[in-house]
């Protein structure tokens, strides 16, 4: 009987080693990659529109490490990188590209024909980001930032504050592809308001501050300041240049206006990328772009600053008061 019991031995000590390599003969979970280009610095900090981003795609089920990885390329530093970094992405490979702003969402499309794309990006139409809104075809979908009657809204608000408005000055990114099409429906709005538009064209930080030498010697009655990379980026150092400049301006995200800007009117940056992290979730879910018609802001936000409006002198009328979603005291 000695044999019979060396024989279970021999045999539960095979069944033993069996079990760990049986586990790792197991198929790991592919944990789906989404590549974003972020034009920002480091997306690590607690900027509310990142945090937006990732507590709608926590609110959706997506957990960062275990079911969903973000793969973050930063532009901040050199927008010309952009190709590069798509390449980096589409190598990797990543599932999804989220393209935050119009030069990623062209650097991407530029790239890829086939991985889907979520863009952020102004009027996606007039860029020739997608053919339409509602039937963007290819590989691209997501949400557009603006419409013409917003442009002319803007302008609209900065009359109402300035009666004798006749000169604005636009500050603007020309390599931006959703710019190009902008200034020409800020052209047009301004010239059913009888105003005077002054091209400020900026590419560099070191463009922004001739800028603004220049306009203390021109002297606009104001300035607008459309968003962009750019100028998101340096809003900080743009309000302040405008205050030593005594320039009253509109902006069109209300961060500006939390950095001590005048006024500003546009959608939530949050909100909008809270909708980019929706279409990650019908992507992931099986939906391709040409499924998902392109979204446009529902919701604008009307923003004063009256603490900058004292300091320049302006009283800001009751109507525009009472139109404003906050008021910065």
């Amino acid at each position: 009987m000695w044999y019979s019991a060396i024989g279970y031995v021999v045999i539960l000590s095979l069944n033993l080693l069996a079990v760990p390599l049986a586990a790792q003969a197991q198929p790991v979970a592919k944990i789906p990659r989404v590549g974003v280009l972020w034009p920002g610095a480091s997306p690590t900090g607690a900027a509310p529109a990142v945090e937006a981003f990732r507590h709608e795609l926590h609110e959706r089920g997506y957990v960062e490490g275990e079911n969903i990885a973000l793969v973050w390329r930063s532009a901040e530093v050199s927008a010309e990188r952009l190709p590069d970094f798509v390449t980096e992405l589409v190598r990797l490979p990543v599932d999804i590209i989220v393209a935050l702003g119009a030069p990623a969402a062209q650097a991407a499309k530029q790239t890829t024909s086939t991985l889907p794309i979520v863009m952020l990006a102004g009027d996606a139409v007039a860029s020739g980001l997608v053919a339409s809104l509602a039937q963007p075809s290819g590989n691209l979908t997501g949400v557009s930032l603006m419409s013409p009657d917003h442009v002319q809204q803007r302008l609209t608000l900065l009359k109402d504050v300035l009666p004798g408005l006749a000169r604005v000055a636009v500050l603007w990114n020309p390599t931006n592809p959703a710019k190009g099409p902008e200034w020409r429906e800020m052209q047009g709005a301004a010239a059913a308001l009888g105003v005077r538009l002054d091209s400020f064209a900026v590419r560099t930080f070191a463009e922004v501050e001739r800028a603004f030498a220049a306009l203390q010697q021109e002297r606009p009655d104001a300035l607008l300041v459309p968003e962009d990379p750019l100028t998101m980026r340096h809003r900080t150092e743009i309000v302040t240049l405008a205050a030593t400049a005594r320039l009253p301006a509109l902006y069109t995200l209300r961060e500006f206006a939390d950095a001590g800007g005048l006024m500003s009117y546009g959608p939530s940056l949050p909100a909008l990328y809270r909708r980019a992290a929706s279409y990650v979730d019908r992507l992931l879910k099986g939906s391709t772009p040409a499924d998902l018609p392109v979204e446009q802001p529902t919701k604008f936000e009307l923003v004063l600053n009256l603490k900058t409006a004292k300091v320049l002198g302006l009283t800001i009328p009751p109507s525009i008061l009472f139109q404003a979603t906050e008021v910065i005291q």
